[in-house]
């Protein structure tokens, strides 16, 4: 009999909560989604054509790289001509950039106290003339 009583006494005096009803939730389809209309004006790509939806990624336009990516071989040739007359690079010059122009020009670079890694840049071909051509011209203002 004591075990009853124990067991009144721990229950609680408070009614429970009744459980909170479900939320009704609705299913999104793709199917609901409205196709995009184009203008004859618009651009037209090629998932405007196939009617399939444009994701933002595929809209952003691919980043554009301007300058030269390399030098052109009349280029090379006139840097292996300035070595070649230096006297830094044996071989003839013949607009490839192979391992001993690299080599001629770290030559060249330590001997001019520049950054010694044979690759190209402009203190390097500024040293060997090959920078850019300035012309300066006096002009007088008239009186």
């Amino acid at each position: 009999m004591m075990l009853l009583v124990w067991a009144a006494a721990a229950a609680p005096a408070t009614p429970r909560k009744p459980a909170p009803a479900a939320r009704k939730t609705t299913s999104f389809t793709p199917k609901s989604v409205p196709k995009r209309s184009y203008s004859s004006t618009s651009r037209k790509t090629a998932a405007a054509k196939s009617k399939a939806p444009i994701s933002r990624k595929a809209a952003r336009p691919t980043p554009r790289y301007y300058g030269q990516s390399e030098p052109a071989p009349e280029r090379y040739r006139e840097i292996q001509q300035a070595l070649v007359e230096r006297g830094y690079l044996r071989t003839d010059p013949n607009g490839r950039w192979d391992a001993d122009s690299a080599d001629a020009l770290a030559r060249f670079q330590r001997n001019q106290n520049l950054e010694s890694n044979g690759k190209l840049d402009s203190l390097s071909l500024i040293a060997l003339g090959l920078g850019p051509k300035r012309t300066v011209t006096a002009q007088t203002r008239p009186q």
